[in-house]
Order: C-alpha cells, then structure tokens, then sequence
C-alpha cells in the first residue's frame, strides 16, 4: 500500500493520539516507546499538550489552554472510536463528522523543509481542528482505499494500543513486535518448553 509521506504522518499522530488515552496501558512487562505509564492520561495537562504537538511538529501551533486540552482530547475520544468501528460505513461516518466539524479547507503547502503536500485545516485553526482535519482526512485515506481493517488494536492481553497495520498481507497483530510480540513468542516458547519436558 502506497501511502504518501503526509499521510503517513498524520496516520502515526492520530495513533499516537489515541494512544495517549488512560485506556490504551502498556503490556505487564512494562512501558516501552512513547507508552503511557499505567493508566494515566497521556494528555494530562497544557504542558503535556505542547509537548505532544512539538513531538510530531505540528505547524501554527500558538498558545494553548486548558479548552484546547479538552478539545483535543474530545478529538481523541472521537478517532478511537475510528479504530473501534465493526465496518467501514461506521468508520466512514465517523470521520465524516471529525473532518466536516473541523472546517476543512485543503490547501498545498511547502514549509519547514517538506516538499509540496496537503494541508487540510484552515489557517488559524484551533489545535483540535488541525488533528481532526489532517488525521481525519489520513483515516479517510485508509478507508477509502479499503484498507479499514488495517486500522488495528494491539492483540496482546492487557495491552489494546492503538496501530495502523502497513504489513504487506495486513498480518500484523501487535503493537509492537519487539515488546507484545516478542512477549508472547517467548511465552508461547517457554509452554511448549515446560510440555516437551512433562
């Protein structure tokens, strides 16, 4: 699948987005990269939300608040359920209403060293309104191409966290290979150890 380099930012923001909600934990094992520590919110307060939006170098970002963290974080409640949909009408619907309530105004754009790409919030928007608009519209791409069961949750016991699945054959289970995957490989290893030595 080919996805052009916005897009696939944008699909790494919105991932890393709902990945910051208090249900999204880490595996048992303990926290790994960009993971939140337990249950807490990874958007707990204004400094959380500027360090969120200077991590993914988020443009036009000016003073934020206590109102853009609730904004932000309705935004976050709304593309999980993105990931949650059963089928891609349901998901369609969803981003229908994320993208068509942000005021998206699709414009080119050449700045901070990227190429020519698409810029879909209006100038001056509110930082909810530019994730909705441009993760919206990266959801809208995966959808429309028929790849909404790429939209993924982490199959790992206790873990849930949120992926976009790029494998060639749409097979990827986890979050991460190298911690949930990994985990369970050497769980699954170590049962068939203990049987073979029964």
């Amino acid at each position: 699948m080919l996805i052009p380099h916005d897009t696939r930012i944008a699909l790494d923001t919105v991932v890393d987005l709902v990945n910051t909600a208090p249900e999204s934990e880490p595996p048992e094992d303990g926290p790994t990269d960009g993971l939140v520590d337990g249950p807490e919110d990874g958007l707990d307060d204004v400094a959380a939300l500027y360090a969120f939006a200077e991590e993914h170098h988020i443009s036009g970002v000016g003073a934020l608040g206590e109102k853009d963290l609730g904004a932000v974080r309705d935004v976050r409640s709304r593309f999980a359920e993105v990931f949650a949909a059963p089928d891609a009408r349901t998901a369609a619907d969803l981003v229908n209403r994320l993208v068509a309530a942000a005021g998206t105004t699709p414009q080119l754009t050449d700045h901070d060293g990227y190429d020519w790409h698409v810029h879909y919030f209006a100038p001056d928007a509110s930082l909810a309104d530019h994730l909705a608009a441009d993760c919206g519209m990266a959801l809208a791409f995966i959808i429309v191409a028929g790849e909404q069961e790429r939209l993924r949750r982490c199959e790992a016991p206790g873990c849930g966290r949120a992926f976009v699945d790029l494998s060639r054959n749409r097979s990827r289970r986890y979050c991460s290979s190298r911690t949930c995957g990994n985990r369970l490989h050497v769980a699954a290893y170590r049962a068939r150890r203990r049987e073979a030595g029964a």
